[in-house]
């Protein structure tokens, strides 16, 4: 991932856990649950991070709206640039499919593969998703496998499991670890 060089965060708390906001001058560039995978861990802590800054008002935006979303008091997010522009051109295709899932939908790989037109391409699309800068706010969590069980998602399946019980959305009993441990006793 690449990030424009005046990318600013902010740490705020939420229901699922500490989150970090990130946004550039084009708008807000990253939310990562504090530790989960793909986060730019050195520019978010250490002496190499991203500056604090409490005050910007796009940093301040998405940590109101998701505070008021991980609490059920909002189903959208509104009016928050986004900047998708650190992925390649097939995550940003990605990411912006992902934008099209709407609040307590679910759809699988394969299928956002084929209504993004690259098919064959399902693997390449998973590792898209699961690299999304965006977390909930590009709503990564709302693509499960083609059975409908819960695959993957860079914060930890209890976060998606927590987010998709949020948006009521239909959730699979044979979640990857049921499955795996399926007759025994």
């Amino acid at each position: 991932m690449q990030f424009h060089p005046h990318t600013v965060q902010l740490s705020t708390g939420s229901a699922l856990g500490p989150v970090r906001l990130a946004a550039s001058p084009a708008g807000l560039c990253g939310v990562w649950f504090e530790g989960q995978c793909h986060e730019p861990a050195e520019r978010l802590y250490g002496v190499r991070a991203w500056p604090q800054a409490p005050a910007h008002p796009v940093l301040r935006a998405a940590a109101l709206q998701l505070q008021q979303y991980l609490t059920g008091q909002r189903s959208t997010f509104v009016d928050l640039p986004l900047d998708l522009s650190g992925g390649t051109a097939f995550q940003q295709s990605v990411w912006r499919g992902l934008l099209a899932i709407g609040h307590g939908a679910t759809t699988s790989y394969g299928a956002l593969s084929r209504q993004l037109g690259c098919p064959r391409a399902v693997r390449a699309l998973g590792a898209a998703v699961g690299r999304n800068p965006l977390s909930v706010v590009v709503p990564c969590h709302r693509v499960v496998g083609t059975d409908g069980s819960l695959t993957g998602y860079a914060g930890g399946l209890d976060r998606k499991r927590a987010l998709l019980t949020l948006e009521n959305a239909p959730l699979c009993a044979r979640t990857p670890l049921a499955a795996a441990t399926q007759g025994i006793q």
